[in-house]
């Protein structure tokens, strides 16, 4: 691969000019996305407080104005950095605390704003390309080629920018699957050039820093222990399956990785055959991802203007991208050595595994399935990455225009995708709040509204969520199950949130109100209760 060391300018200014835009694209509308379900629990969990104790003390059939709510979303004074870990130890163990605890300590110097708690991933985001920059160096043993198409690739990815815009710790996530994926190969280097010296190697020097990375990524996300069989598999595949002195140093490094993580691993075990014993297996559900959408996150890797799966142009572009995928791991696969090529196989493959294969996993976790695919991602974005750099050097003009149309065009799609996810409202992964502002703009329009909801189903999130662009006029009444409420006088406009058919014509039966459905999507309802003319609104 030596024709790739030399690098022209001008892909040397084009990874600089989409760096830029990709940092600016991070930083850029951050408050004006819809805070959804997930990213109010995230901000539940920094808070110190459990889903039970806010319940606890917000649903308890009294009228709350918004400003309640923010003793639960982000640092606070009744709570320590302590209870933050405690209330993922005891309710969302599949949580690890890592994310947590820095994004705690983040919000203590700069607030609880969605501003602030976004910024900590845009700031986080950034480590993706000096890492990407590492791993390849690693894998290609280049100065700049593929090194910089696969930073381009990776600053204008609009999967990439959901995360680097989301509350959560996916992004890094990212990050520590980089360091580790990159310190492995790393040490398998340096021993391995210190073998061929025939000096003998300091397995410790040489093998810390990946069990430190593995433990970090571990304590991020849990689904980081899939990215280790990865790593495994691939160690052996490279030892031409025999036990090697590589292969015992990595079996130990990758033990003092777990065992690192073994006080994390009880709580998830503990809290494992807690669901198992529990009533709420019967609610279970799978996590077997279709094969179409599961194709529409794969083009969502460079192009995604959220368009939705029913839109025949979807399938075009996921189509596209597919071949474009799948001639590039051909490519790969044929030019490289099997070291190189099976690294990337295997961390495209085994992570998504668990994901894409009937009744091998079930759960009843509710998060973002698709940020699970997020070392398949990078496995992709890598091939890709290598395919467009080699073919810059390609000695055919005709061929070396074709793909220089196809990176061009990569470019375009990337630079598009970023451009309108970054200052749109809302977006696929918001899919359960996206209905929003919709919902805000009809209840901001009343005089004096209130808002009636329970504890039921996934209403907790959608109140939190909802309260973040609601005025603060608006009056909030919860219950802490579906029973006649006690509505005062005072407000013009009364709204239900998610009412049951039963629980909505008690509602108007017993107020003398006329029931009209204001708002309705796949997640959630909004009734608008009207006083039906020459009758008073009782109080009971």
């Amino acid at each position: 691969m030596r024709h790739l060391k030399f690098t022209p300018s001008w892909l040397r200014f084009l990874t600089i000019f989409l760096l830029t835009m990709g940092i600016l694209f991070r930083f850029s509308n951050l408050n004006g996305k819809v805070f959804w379900h997930d990213e109010t629990y995230t901000l539940l969990r920094i808070s110190g407080y459990t889903i039970n104790e806010a319940k606890q003390q917000l649903f308890n059939n009294r009228v709350i104005g918004k400003e309640t709510f923010a003793q639960f979303q982000g640092a606070n004074s009744e709570k320590s950095l302590n209870d933050t870990i405690m209330s993922l130890a005891k309710q969302d163990s599949h949580h690890p605390p890592l994310y947590y605890i820095i994004a705690r300590l983040w919000m203590e110097i700069f607030g609880n704003s969605v501003t602030a708690i976004r910024s900590l991933s845009a700031c986080i985001s950034l480590l993706v390309f000096p890492c990407i920059y590492w791993l390849c160096r690693e894998l290609f043993n280049v100065p700049l080629s593929v090194p910089g198409v696969a930073i381009a690739l990776m600053a204008i990815s609009p999967i990439h920018l959901v995360y680097a815009q989301e509350a959560q710790e996916y992004i890094l996530w990212l990050v520590t699957v980089l360091l580790s994926s990159a310190s492995l190969l790393q040490a398998i280097r340096r021993e391995d050039e210190l073998a061929k010296e025939k000096q003998k190697p300091d397995l410790f020097a040489i093998w810390s820093i990946y069990a430190v990375t593995l433990a970090i990524s571990l304590y991020t996300f849990i689904w980081s222990a899939f990215v280790a069989v990865a790593h495994g598999i691939y160690v052996i595949i490279t030892a031409k399956f025999q036990f090697t002195e590589t292969v015992r140093t990595y079996l130990l490094a990758s033990l003092v990785g777990f065992l690192a993580f073994m006080p994390w691993i009880t709580v998830v075990i503990g809290d494992f055959f807690q669901f198992l014993i529990s009533a709420d297996t019967a609610k279970t559900q799978s996590y077997l991802i279709p094969v179409f959408p599961f194709l529409m996150q794969l083009s969502r890797i460079f192009f995604d203007i959220n368009l939705s799966s029913e839109n025949p142009l979807s399938y075009l572009i996921a189509l596209a991208f597919l071949t474009l995928v799948g001639y590039s791991i051909y490519f790969l696969c044929r030019t490289t050595n099997y070291k190189v090529w099976s690294f990337i196989i295997t961390l495209i493959v085994i992570p998504a595994l668990p994901l894409i294969l009937p009744d091998l996993i079930a759960g009843s976790i509710r998060s973002s399935i698709e940020a699970y695919l997020i070392p398949s991602y990078l496995g992709i974005q890598i091939a890709v990455a290598y395919l467009l750099a080699t073919q810059l050097y390609n000695g055919r003009v005709l061929r070396r225009n074709f793909w220089h149309i196809i990176m061009a065009l990569v470019i375009i799609c990337g630079l598009i995708s970023s451009k309108v996810s970054s200052q749109a409202e809302t977006w696929w992964n918001k899919d359960m709040n996206s209905g929003n502002p919709q919902v805000a703009q009809i209840i901001n329009q009343s005089n004096r509204p209130l808002l009636i909801s329970d504890a039921l189903g996934n209403n907790y999130g959608d109140v939190f969520s909802l309260s973040y662009i609601l005025e603060p006029k608006v009056r909030f009444l919860l219950l802490n199950n579906q029973k006649i409420p006690k509505i005062p006088d005072v407000f013009t406009d009364v709204f239900l949130l998610n009412p049951s058919d039963t629980w909505g014509k008690i509602i108007e039966k017993k107020y003398k109100f006329k029931t009209n459905i204001v708002y309705s999507d796949n997640y959630y309802s909004i009734w608008k209760l009207a006083k039906t003319r020459n009758l008073r609104r009782r109080n009971i």
